[in-house]
C-alpha cells in the first residue's frame, strides 16, 4: 500500500515541519488520536485510585496523546524520532517531557520506574531498514528488551497497530514475549473494514490470570474476542521487512512446484497462527504417484 506513511519515507524525514503542522492541524486527526489514546488507557487497566502514574508515549509526534494522558491525571514522557513533531509539541506547551530519540536504539530508563506504556500508530515503522544499518529483527530486540527493563514488574504496555500483514503482526509479537512479557493482540471491529483497530496488549511478567488479555470491541460497542476475528486477511505472506533501497525480488517458481520445505514453512505458520495441522512425517510433501 503505498498510502501507508511508513513505506513512504523514514519517519524523520517524512514529518518534515510542513507535514507535522499539517498533521497536528487536521481536527479528524485528533479526534482519532484521542480515541485511540482512550481506549489504550482502558486497556492499561490503570488502578482506580486516584494517584497519578508515570506513563510512556513511544512516538509521542506533537504531544495529541499526550494532552488525553494529561486529561486523564497522569505524567507523562513522551519519545520521537521526529525533530519537526517535538518542536511542534513544544510550542503547543505539552504537559509532559519530551525526548528526541529512536525507540528501536532502545529506551534509556531506569529499570522499573515506568508504570505503562503506550504507542499509537508507531511500533510497525520498526519493521522497515531504513538505513544500511538497520536489521529490524535487532531493532524489534533493542526495543522490547529495554521497554520491559524500564516498566515496574506487573505493568502493562499498549501499542495500537497497523500490521502490513498478518506475519509483521507475528514478528512483533515474537519479539514481545522473547524480550519477557506476557499477552497478546485485541482486536476491536474485526468485522469492520474501515473501525478495525488491533492492540498489543503487553503485561511486564510471566503469564498469570493477571495477564489474560481482555476482549475487543465488537460492531456494538459489545465484547468480542479475536477468535471471532474474520480470516480474511490470513493469507499466506512473508514477513514483511520493509527496505525501500532494495527492492523486493519476485519468488520463483520452479516447474517441479512447492517443494518439501515450502510445505514445512507453511505448515509451521499455520500451526502459529492455532491452527490444527496434521503431523509432519517422512510422507509430507511426498508425490503421488498418477493412477488412473
Amino acid at each position: 500500500m503505498s498510502s501507508r506513511p511508513e513505506l513512504q519515507a523514514p519517519p524523520e524525514i517524512f514529518y518534515d515541519d510542513n507535514e507535522a503542522r499539517k498533521y497536528t492541524s487536521s481536527s479528524r486527526i485528533i479526534k482519532i488520536q484521542s480515541e485511540l489514546t482512550e481506549r489504550a488507557l482502558e486497556l492499561l487497566a490503570l488502578p482506580e485510585d486516584g494517584v497519578p502514574r508515570l506513563l510512556l508515549d513511544i512516538g509521542c509526534g506533537s504531544g495529541l496523546s499526550g494532552e488525553t494522558l494529561t486529561e486523564n491525571g497522569h505524567e507523562w514522557i513522551g519519545l520521537d524520532i521526529s525533530d519537526s513533531m517535538l518542536n511542534v509539541a513544544l510550542e503547543r506547551e505539552v504537559e509532559g517531557d519530551v525526548l528526541l530519540g529512536d525507540m528501536g536504539q532502545g529506551l534509556g530508563f531506569r529499570s522499573g520506574v515506568i508504570d505503562g506504556a503506550i504507542s499509537i500508530s508507531a511500533i510497525q515503522w520498526l519493521c522497515n531498514a531504513d538505513k544500511s544499518s538497520h536489521e529490524p529483527r535487532a531493532r524489534l530486540k533493542a526495543f522490547f528488551g529495554s521497554l520491559y527493563r524500564c516498566l515496574a514488574r506487573g505493568a502493562r504496555a499498549v501499542f495500537q497497530v497497523y500490521p502490513e500483514n498478518i506475519d509483521q503482526r507475528v514478528l512483533i509479537l515474537n519479539y514481545a514475549m522473547r524480550a519477557g512479557f506476557a499477552g497478546g493482540v485485541v482486536v476491536d471491529f474485526p468485522h469492520s473494514a474501515k473501525k478495525r483497530k488491533e492492540y498489543l496488549v503487553l503485561t511486564c511478567g510471566p503469564p498469570s490470570i493477571n495477564t489474560s488479555v481482555p476482549n475487543g470491541k465488537g460492531v456494538d460497542g459489545e465484547s468480542c474476542s479475536e477468535d471471532d476475528e474474520s480470516s480474511g486477511d490470513e493469507e499466506n505472506q512473508t514477513v514483511c521487512v520493509s527496505d525501500r533501497h532494495r527492492p523486493r525480488k519476485k519468488q520463483r517458481i520452479t516447474k517441479k512446484g512447492k517443494g518439501r520445505e515450502w510445505i514445512l514453512k507453511k505448515k509451521e505458520q499455520m500451526r502459529r497462527r492455532g491452527n490444527v495441522v496434521p503431523a509432519d512425517t517422512k510422507y509430507t510433501a511426498r508425490k503421488r504417484k498418477a493412477r488412473f
